[in-house]
């Protein structure tokens, strides 16, 4: 394709979906093509590049594809960006529910090793400072992502208090801050502090040690 066909193809997507470009959207996406965009982001975030270097220009170089080919499978950087954080979720197993203990120190551990994957670290940071500008950025991805995590941990909490491993006078919100808080602030807020093994468990202890039943309310 020619460099004024290819900028015209990008002027139509820019303008909106029109005909043409709701005909052009409708055809088979390349699952390679997909793969080569989102490798490019992901390397190019690694290398230090913030989210507002990121031209669609600079993507497109470093994939070895037009720019009219990312515009034909996403609307802007901020949606391009949701699927790119999208491609490194990786799924925890799900609780056990044998252990309110171990379940919790399984969904802290799952989170310890991603803070240790440099991908993930970085792709967060990056998109946590930039968070103020493009505050509908972090909630796609939270109602996409992250939503489900805290669900599964609450549910945990709640069997917790429902079986008596954990006073029900607090509030599970809260509750849940306090075990993921850590784990966040080290990966995202001081990357420089290390994510031992055994920091889950320590974590899971530490807070269950505040909020188990008093033994005077138990034994009443």
């Amino acid at each position: 394709m020619s460099r004024a066909a290819e900028d015209s193809e990008v002027a139509a997507a820019e303008a909106g979906p029109g005909p043409v470009a709701a005909e052009r959207r409708g055809r088979p996406r390349s699952a390679a093509a997909d793969s080569a965009i989102i490798e490019a982001v992901l390397r190019l975030i690694e290398n230090g590049v913030s989210i507002g270097e990121l031209s669609m220009e600079r993507i497109a170089r470093e994939a070895g594809v037009g720019k009219a080919t990312i515009y034909r499978r996403w609307s802007g950087k901020s949606a391009l960006m949701l699927d790119v954080m999208r491609s490194l979720d990786v799924q925890g197993p799900p609780p056990a529910g044998d252990s309110v203990r171990d379940d919790l120190v399984a969904l802290l551990e799952f989170l310890r090793r991603r803070g240790l994957a440099k991908r993930s670290s970085a792709l967060l940071r990056t998109v946590v400072s930039h968070v103020q500008a493009q505050p509908e950025l972090w909630a796609e991805y939270h109602n996409a992502v992250v939503r489900a995590r805290h669900e599964a941990l609450l549910a945990v909490l709640r069997r917790g208090v429902a079986n008596g491993e954990i006073r029900a006078d607090h509030d599970l919100e809260t509750l849940a801050d306090l075990f993921i808080g850590p784990m966040l602030a080290r990966a995202l807020l001081h990357e420089w502090k290390e994510l031992p093994e055994g920091l889950a468990e320590d974590i899971v202890d530490m807070v269950l040690e505040g909020v188990r039943p008093r033994a005077e309310s138990a034994a009443g």
